[in-house]
């Protein structure tokens, strides 16, 4: 078993004076080498230990990626204490306090910008004794100290007595546990996922089987890094192959945040970034509505452009194959005319997005692969560190998920836990090093979660010939019949997204009903231009009508007869929709910070309307909810 301390030590060894870390700092990108992080660490694992932090200690951290998030973090793994990670999107002060308190965390790391969060809730944490802030300020608590002092004190213990440092992080074992990492809390109580040092140190190794970055690559990291996700696939990953990962630049508020997202790929011009469907939709939409401004014969030749794309690269797994050979000139003049000028548009450099999170969409993928920027779409679990499966350059198959790392087992079973054979459905179990130690405080749960060491998802699937595993959705989301059948919702909801401009999200619903209904959270924008392009005003009855008509029509396209009326079993498409004036965000706390749809808080915030989906009224889809809702839509 390796522990991340011996895995850190390995990798600083052999890369010492490459860049590890980029920051904006003074108005521009400055560089921290492999080496200057260890020292980085040392000085603030050291400055722990003046602390009086003991191995085991729980500290919760609590900030935006920068360099001194991995300072912190593995300075922690350095003494043996324990990181409580949490993110920086979560608002509501109680679940932030829940997990405080629930880890017993005697110490919170955070950022100056988010010491409020913290503050709000203080006197509700009888076992926090410090406060270590990461940005300075005039005046400090009595509790509170600036992270820079502590390593300034850190400095001198590893002046001064340097053995007993060493003999401290010499005695760290793998099977010590890393972080605690709560689930996102669709129950009351969030579940704490203990992964050890060797979980995370197994996966990236696991990982790297299938998944390949170069040292000279360049990873923008602007999704959340509380997240196993981000620790696997980048901050061990980078760590691992000697490359290095640029931190977003901060802004003065969350919107001025996301905006600096662009800014920053053209400044930095990646070769890799992660992706979540919600984030890889919002690329698509931006890339399309750019093209759009050009006008309406670059938008015809993008389209033509993707048409031949999508014919030539098949599912990747056959791209080229057979008469597809015959496209390739015609699809490499497409690439040099139209294509390249997109892949301007996020840095000119970028070779592939690494995706999770969530089901991707087929039609999303084949987007993505057609401008030259392909998604290679995994698939993980917190539990399992978190990767289960990843598509590659070298495997790469369009609608899956991806191959099974070595050193890893993977195997489909029944509701009694009989393995079945290639092909069939049922849950995905999983067994390696990888797999969790446990729940923090919750043997109950782990005991049914891990069972003679396989680890039970929850989550529906199964393997292909080739070895690809497929991910049908969690079980918990099914929707079930008046007959007791049982359907995953999850491809039909991507399906509607990605097929249409006009539908930005949908969520299906059976719970033992005659037949399923929808909600749908339209496109604003797309809806505007077509009522441009029809003459109608959006505050009028009759562009009202034929927005709600245009997009029930979007669904009809499914039923049978209908263009993609194949695609999904005829029961489960929905025959009543209601319209949503607001979509699910992490703001109302209909979405996860991982960007996942909390699908029970979206159907007890909906129940209501739901009911309502049920009744004769609504089945005329025209109907007084839908009519405000969508004048709302459009007019709010």
């Amino acid at each position: 078993m390796k522990s991340l301390v011996q895995f850190f030590e390995e990798n600083v060894d052999k890369y010492h004076d490459s860049p590890y870390m980029w920051e904006k700092r003074d108005g521009k990108y400055q560089s921290t080498s492999f080496g200057e992080m260890r020292e980085q660490v040392y000085q603030f694992a050291a400055g722990l230990m003046t602390l009086g932090v003991n191995k085991g200690d729980r500290i919760t951290l609590l900030a935006e990626g920068r360099t001194w998030w991995v300072v912190a973090e593995m300075g922690m793994f350095y003494v043996g204490a324990i990181d409580v990670p949490i993110s920086i999107q979560l608002n509501e002060p109680a679940d932030l306090s829940f997990r405080i308190k629930h880890s017993e965390s005697r110490m919170v790391v955070v950022s100056g910008s988010l010491a409020r969060k913290i503050d709000a809730i203080r006197k509700e944490l009888p076992l926090l004794e410090k406060i270590i802030l990461m940005d300075p300020k005039e005046k400090y608590g009595k509790d509170e100290v600036f992270m820079g002092d502590v390593m300034e004190e850190g400095k001198k213990l590893l002046e001064k007595d340097s053995e007993s440092f060493k003999k401290v992080y010499e005695s760290i074992s793998g099977d010590d546990v890393a972080n605690i990492c709560y689930t996102s809390g669709t129950t009351a109580d969030p579940k704490g996922i203990m992964l050890t040092q060797n979980n995370y140190a197994s996966n990236t190794e696991q990982a790297l089987t299938v998944i390949s970055i170069p040292p000279e690559y360049r990873l923008f990291l602007f999704l959340p890094w509380d997240h196993s996700f981000t620790h696997t696939a980048g901050i061990f990953t980078l760590m691992a192959v000697g490359a290095s990962m640029y931190a977003l630049e901060m802004g003065k508020s969350a919107i001025e945040t996301t905006k600096n997202i662009g800014k920053n790929i053209k400044e930095i011009k990646p070769e890799v970034m992660f992706s979540v469907p919600t984030i890889s939709k919002n690329f698509r939409n931006n890339i399309e509505a750019g093209v759009r401004a050009k006008g309406n014969f670059t938008w015809k030749l993008f389209q033509a452009g993707l048409k031949i794309a999508y014919r030539y690269n098949g599912i990747a797994w056959d791209k080229g194959k057979g008469m597809r050979a015959l496209l390739k000139p015609i699809y490499a003049l497409f690439d040099a005319v139209v294509f390249k000028k997109v892949r301007e548009g996020l840095g000119g450099n970028m070779q592939y997005f690494f995706g999770g999170g969530a089901l991707l969409d087929i039609e999303l993928q084949r987007f993505f692969y057609a401008i030259g920027i392909p998604i290679y779409q995994g698939y993980g679990l917190t539990e399992a560190s978190p990767i289960i499966s990843a598509n590659g350059e070298n495997a790469y198959k369009m609608g899956s998920s991806g191959l099974i790392p070595e050193n890893m087992e993977v195997k489909i079973c029944n509701d009694e836990g009989v393995e079945l054979p290639m092909g069939e459905k049922g849950e995905i179990v999983v067994r390696g090093e990888n797999v969790m130690k446990g729940y923090w405080r919750n043997e109950e749960a782990t005991a049914d979660t891990i069972k003679d060491g396989w680890l039970f998802t929850g989550d529906m699937g199964y393997m292909d010939p080739d070895g690809f595993l497929y991910v049908l959705g969690r079980y918990k989301s099914l929707l079930i019949a008046d007959d007791g059948e049982k359907y995953s919702p999850e491809g039909i909801e991507e399906s509607f997204t990605d097929q249409s401009e006009y539908i930005s999200q949908a969520l299906l619903h059976n719970n033992q009903n005659p037949y399923t209904v929808a909600l749908i959270h339209p496109s604003k924008d797309a809806l505007k231009r077509y009522l441009k392009g029809k003459g109608l005003a959006a505050d009028s009855e009759k562009g009202i009508e034929a927005c709600i008509s245009l997009v029930d029509n979007e669904i009809r396209k499914y039923r049978k007869n209908g263009k993609y009326g194949d695609l999904f079993p005829q029961r489960w498409i929905p025959a009543n929709m209601g319209i949503l004036s607001e979509g699910f965000t992490i703001e109302n706390k209909l979405m996860n910070a991982t960007y996942k749809v909390i699908r029970p808080k979206v159907e007890e915030h909906y129940k209501e309307l739901f009911e309502y989906l049920y009744t004769p009224e609504s089945k005329k889809v025209i109907n007084p909810r839908n009519v405000e809702a969508m004048k709302q839509l459009l007019n709010g």
